[in-house]
C-alpha cells in the first residue's frame, strides 16, 4: 500500500539540503522527547500514541453509539463545538463527503455543527431547520463553560427537549467531555446522557482521534477503523526508531524552520481538490495555536486553488517575498470526466478534448508550481494517493507529529495557548459577569 510522501526538492533554490540536514540531531532528539515527555507540555502528549493504544472495545462502542442514533433516522446530527472540538471532525467529514451532499438523500444523516460561532441569525436559522427534521445532539467540550458552545447547547438542549419530551431527548444526546469534571459532566450525569471521555492530555486540535472526532465521523458513515490504520501507520513510520532521511515528518519540520529562519514568515498550505478546504482549516489551527507565541512562529495561511488563483494568485506571485506553500496533491480522484469535443470551438478548449479534467487540474497544479518558484516562492509538496479514510487518518498524524518536532524547534511549548484567554477576559467584562467587577470597570474607562 502507498503512503503519504514528501517533496522538499522545490526548496532547494532557497535552502540548501546541507541546512536541512543539520537539523537531524534536533529533529531525532525532539521526536524522542515527544514519546519520552521530557519537554514543555509533556502533559499533553496522549496523542502521540493514541493511533496505537485505541483499543477494539472503544471502537466498538462509538460505532454501536453512531449505530444507535441511525436507527433513528436521523436526518440531521448537530455537533456543538469550537475550534479542536469540531474542525478536525469537519475536516473528514467534508473531505470524505459528496461535494452536493445537502441536496442528496443519504442513509446516515447530515451534520452540522453549532457552537462554533457567537451569530444569532445562525443559530436562529438552525433552529427554523431543525423544526421539520429528525435530529440528535453531540455536545463536545471539556469543561461545559466554553461560552460559544455551552451558549448553543443551552438553546438547543430546550429546542430539543421541548420537541421530544425530555426522556427521548437524553437519547437523542451524546456528550464528549471530561472523566470526572466540569459543569458538561455534571449535567450529563444528572441527565443520564450517553458519554465519551476527553482524555486529559490531549489538548482540542490533537483531538480529533479520540471521541471528539471519531464519534461525529462515525454517525456520517465513514469508517473510523480505516481512519485510525492510516495514522496508526503514520506513527510507526515517523517513530523516533526511524531515520531523519526516512522520517517525512522530521524532514517537514526542519524545512519550514529552515525557510522561518531565512525570512520566509508565512506558511500556505494549498490544494486543488475543494473537499480539503476544512482540512486546510484544521492544519491552521493545529500550527498557529501551537507555534505562534512569544513574538515567534510562522503564520498558517491557506488557499483554495485553482480558484484563489483568481484572487490571491497575483500577490502570491509577485507580492512581499515572505512567503512559502505546502501543497497537498492527491494523486488519485474518485470520477471521470472527460472533456468532449465542441465542434464551434469557440472558447478554444478543443485540444483538451479527450482528456480527463484532473489532468486538466494536474498540470494547473504544476504549472502553478514552477512560476511561483521562479517567482521567489519556496514549495514543498505532500502526495496523498487518495482522499479516504485510511490517508486521512496519516495525514492528521503526519501534520501532529511534525508540529511537535517543529514547535520544539522554534523553542516553544506547542501544547498551551496561553493567548486565547485575553479576548475572553475583555468579553465576560463587557458583558458584566459576575466575578469580573474590577476588569468591567477598567474596561469601561480604557472605552472612554
Amino acid at each position: 500500500m502507498e503512503n503519504i510522501s514528501l517533496d522538499f526538492n522545490r526548496t532547494l533554490g532557497f535552502i540548501s539540503q546541507e541546512s536541512i540536514d543539520s537539523y537531524k540531531a534536533d529533529a531525532e532528539k525532539f521526536n524522542l522527547a515527544l514519546h519520552d515527555k521530557t519537554m514543555r507540555g509533556n502533559d499533553f502528549l496522549g496523542w502521540v500514541n493514541l493511533p496505537s493504544s485505541i483499543s477494539n472495545e472503544h471502537i466498538e462502542d462509538v460505532e454501536a453509539t453512531a449505530a444507535k442514533l441511525s436507527a433513528k433516522k436521523l436526518d440531521i446530527l448537530v455537533v456543538v463545538g469550537i475550534g479542536g472540538s469540531y474542525l478536525g471532525a469537519k475536516a473528514v467529514i467534508d473531505a470524505l463527503s459528496n461535494n452536493f451532499q445537502q441536496f442528496q438523500d443519504t442513509d446516515a444523516p447530515h451534520v452540522i455543527f453549532a457552537g462554533q460561532n457567537i451569530s444569532e441569525d445562525y443559530l436562529a436559522e438552525l433552529r427554523v431547520l431543525l423544526q421539520g427534521k429528525e435530529y440528535g445532539i453531540v455536545v463536545i467540550s471539556k469543561s461545559g463553560t466554553t461560552t460559544e458552545p455551552a451558549l448553543a447547547f443551552r438553546v438547543l438542549k430546550k429546542d430539543i427537549e421541548d420537541k421530544y419530551g425530555k426522556e427521548e431527548a437524553v437519547n437523542r444526546i451524546i456528550a464528549v467531555t471530561d472523566a470526572s469534571k466540569g459543569a458538561l459532566r455534571q449535567l450529563a450525569t444528572e441527565e443520564g446522557y450517553k458519554t465519551f471521555v476527553i482524555p486529559d492530555d490531549v489538548g482540542g486540535r490533537f483531538s480529533v482521534l479520540t471521541p471528539v472526532g471519531l464519534i461525529a465521523i462515525a454517525c456520517a458513515g465513514f469508517d473510523i477503523r480505516a481512519l485510525i490504520n492510516g495514522a496508526k501507520d503514520m506513527e510507526a513510520q515517523t517513530s523516533p526508531e526511524v531515520k531523519f532521511e526516512d522520517n517525512i515528518a522530521a524532514q517537514y519540520a526542519a524545512v519550514r524552520n529552515e525557510l522561518y529562519k531565512k525570512g520566509k514568515k508565512i506558511e500556505i498550505l494549498v490544494n486543488y481538490n475543494p473537499k480539503l478546504h476544512y482540512f486546510a482549516e484544521w492544519w491552521k489551527q493545529l500550527y498557529g495555536e501551537s507555534e505562534g507565541k512569544e513574538g515567534k512562529g510562522i503564520y498558517p495561511s491557506s488557499v483554495d486553488f485553482s480558484s484563489d488563483l483568481h484572487s490571491m494568485g497575483q500577490y502570491i506571485q509577485e507580492g512581499e517575498r515572505t512567503l512559502f506553500e505546502t501543497v497537498l496533491s492527491v494523486k488519485s480522484v474518485d470520477n471521470t470526466v472527460l472533456v468532449p469535443k465542441d465542434e464551434a470551438n469557440l472558447d478554444s478548449l478543443n485540444f483538451l478534448a479527450g482528456k480527463h479534467v484532473d489532468e486538466v487540474n494536474k498540470m494547473a497544479e504544476l504549472g502553478t508550481v514552477l512560476a511561483h518558484v521562479d517567482g521567489g516562492v519556496p514549495n514543498l509538496r505532500v502526495e496523498i494517493p487518495k482522499v479516504d479514510e485510511y490517508y486521512l487518518g496519516q495525514m492528521i498524524y503526519f501534520f501532529e507529529k511534525a508540529c511537535g518536532i517543529s514547535g520544539y524547534m522554534l523553542d516553544v511549548n506547542p501544547f498551551d495557548q496561553p493567548g486565547v484567554e485575553a479576548y475572553k477576559k475583555n468579553m465576560f467584562a463587557l458583558l458584566e459577569k459576575p466575578g469580573y467587577e474590577q476588569a468591567t470597570e477598567e474596561i469601561k474607562k480604557k472605552l472612554k
